[in-house]
């Protein structure tokens, strides 16, 4: 009689001990990774950091039970923040240092996070704004990530972008170049794909990089969305804006909810931030002055581009119940977007393959709660958006007491977090020590100055190659990067810095709209030079695109292309497509 009892017991020990296995295996597993940045959206754009107006309770939540680096900083604007959170160094290393003219384009030298964690075995997949390069071999897709659904350019509708794209129903582009038209609002495709690709991805770990476009302009939301605000006094474009962040909660709470039904929350590295100060969050010009909400900085001094906080201290919520990263817990250490890739290297136990020196740092154990280390590092931001880099130029030395504001203004960031009272004369060692940093680390940013991030003709993977105007070296004013801007046909040119992979014939096709929109160009004649080849075709009147021929040696070189009409205006092409045909 006692055998049936007996097995019944040994059942549940064996049933326990088995739970018991599965559980630390599941722990021991490596993390999932999910990183989630919008665009342009400021500290004080969520209504946990004390913003009264804007309604983003599933960000609450999770601001709630996240890990927060509330001394966190990024580049002011956002390809160089995007450059340093991908490789872990300073944006100006990568070649980036501007959103257009070509000098938004990260070098290939570079380690990315994707390729980082496809070395360790993650699936890797990014979704939304990428702003790193549209041409190969600088595409998201060129760069580890194995599943891509992206916009191009800077914002959806600026020039590399799929023609005619408005944020709704819009075209956006596959890892494997194929464009493909989704039906709705662009966060919510974007959010979309990143649930899907998740759930397909459940039984291994993974890499999600979910990039929003929004809430960057121009600010189109559904009416449901800003109407609150605009009843409420808020007026445009801050209730648009306002609009596109609560429609981006809405978002964020689809995903938390995927990851608690998929059973992936637990070991889920889940981290919310921005890639700069906000846009639209603080009110300007006289109209909105005026209104009955003037926005909320979080006590800043500064936005978006800016070198004062306001341009560059943005949130970071960090997530990981599984790591003993959770519960809401404020970690006020000085730290930047170069310390992300370190960090998740740290946090995930997986190798890091060799590439160039990273200059972030791992913040382990300030987020698992060491209130010792990392309390006397220094750090550095600027923003450019030139040409050639320029010393001094809209940077901040930042320590965890001092930020040290175009070389010259000294502020007491812990008395003074509004940065209205300049103490540079009452603290000429601080200023001279922070001066010394800032030399120090534009001297090791130097050599890269005069380098160029090239594109790439004629090679095997990527034969035709497509590019705009958008990444023109030329004075800015020059350089039409919206697709609005197009649309007047500026008498307008650059040039762009190339690299031919193969010697051999090369068809150049140019055009004033791309492929597949017809545009007839005027009558006149194309030109295009490649270093001190040159080469030109007559263009009838009402042409789609001019076709122009040219032999071409390997190796780098300056390209340059001219449509030149007969009633004597001349313009660069737009769109270039080139393909080596011998």
């Amino acid at each position: 009689m006692r055998t049936p009892r007996l097995l019944s017991v040994l059942g549940l020990l064996l049933t326990g001990l088995i739970v018991g296995v599965s559980a630390r295996a599941s722990l021991a597993a490596p993390p999932n990774v999910v990183l989630v940045i919008t665009d342009d959206q400021g500290y004080g754009d969520i209504g946990a950091h004390g913003n009264e107006m804007i309604r983003t309770p599933n960000l609450d939540r999770l601001h709630g039970e996240s890990v927060r680096l509330t001394d966190y900083h990024v580049d002011p604007t956002c390809s160089p923040t995007r450059s340093a959170l991908m490789s872990g160094r300073y944006s100006t290393r990568t070649g980036v240092w501007h959103t257009i003219m070509g000098r938004s384009m990260m070098s290939t030298d570079e380690l990315t996070l994707a390729e980082v964690f496809a070395e360790n075995g993650y699936r890797a997949g990014m979704f939304g704004k990428w702003h790193l390069g549209d041409t190969y071999p600088l595409r998201p897709q060129d760069q580890g990530f194995q599943t891509v659904v992206h916009h191009g350019g800077g914002g959806v509708g600026q020039t590399p972008d799929w023609w005619g794209n408005d944020y709704f129903d819009d075209t956006y582009l596959h890892e494997d170049g194929t464009p493909e038209q989704f039906t709705g609002y662009c966060t919510d495709v974007w959010f979309d794909e990143a649930l899907k690709f998740i759930e397909s991805s459940r039984e291994k770990p993974f890499f999600c990089y979910l990039s929003t476009n929004a809430p960057h302009g121009p600010y189109y939301v559904e009416q449901s969305y800003k109407q609150p605000y605009l009843d409420a006094g808020v007026p445009e474009p801050m209730a648009s804006f306002y609009g596109m962040i609560t429609n981006i909660d809405d978002n964020m709470g689809r995903l938390v909810k995927k990851l608690d039904e998929l059973g992936l929350s637990d070991n889920t590295i889940l981290i919310f931030t921005t890639d700069n100060g906000t846009a639209a969050g603080v009110a300007r010009g006289r109209q909105q002055q005026n209104a009955k909400w003037k926005g909320f900085n979080a006590g800043m001094r500064g936005q978006k581009g800016s070198e004062y906080d306001g341009g560059h201290r943005v949130p970071f919520f960090l997530r990981w119940p599984a790591g003993d990263l959770h519960g809401g817990r404020d970690v006020d250490t000085l730290a930047a977007h170069v310390d992300v890739l370190p960090t998740l290297v740290d946090l995930c136990g997986i190798d890091k393959p060799k590439g160039p020196p990273i200059d972030g740092t791992s913040l382990v154990h300030v987020l698992k709660g060491s209130d010792e280390v990392l309390r006397d590092r220094t750090l550095v931001v600027h923003s450019q958006r030139i040409e050639y880099p320029e010393k001094w130029r809209k940077s901040a030395v930042m320590t965890e007491n001092w930020r040290l504001v175009n070389g010259k203004e000294l502020f007491d960031i812990q008395s003074d977090p509004g940065q209205n009272s300049n103490v540079a004369s009452a603290h000429p060692q601080v200023v001279g020590q922070l001066r010394d940093a800032y030399e120090q680390w534009w001297t090791s940013l130097s050599p890269v100055f005069d380098e160029h991030v090239r594109i790439v003709l004629g090679a095997e993977d990527a034969n035709p190659t497509s590019f705009t105007c958008h990444d023109w070296h030329a004075p800015q004013p020059q350089v039409p990067w919206h697709q609005g801007m197009i649309a007047r046909n500026p008498e307008a040119n650059g040039y762009w810095m190339v690299d031919v992979a193969e010697a051999g014939t090369y068809e150049f096709r140019l055009r004033m709209r791309p492929a597949g929109v017809a545009y007839g160009l005027p009558a006149g004649t194309a030109k295009v030079r490649v270093g001190d080849v040159e080469a030109s075709e007559p263009i009838e009147d009402g042409e789609l695109f001019a076709l122009v021929t040219v032999e071409l040696k390997a190796g780098p070189n300056k390209l340059q292309t001219w449509l030149d009409s007969k009633d004597g205006k001349s313009r660069g092409a737009y769109f270039v497509d080139v393909q080596r045909v011998e």
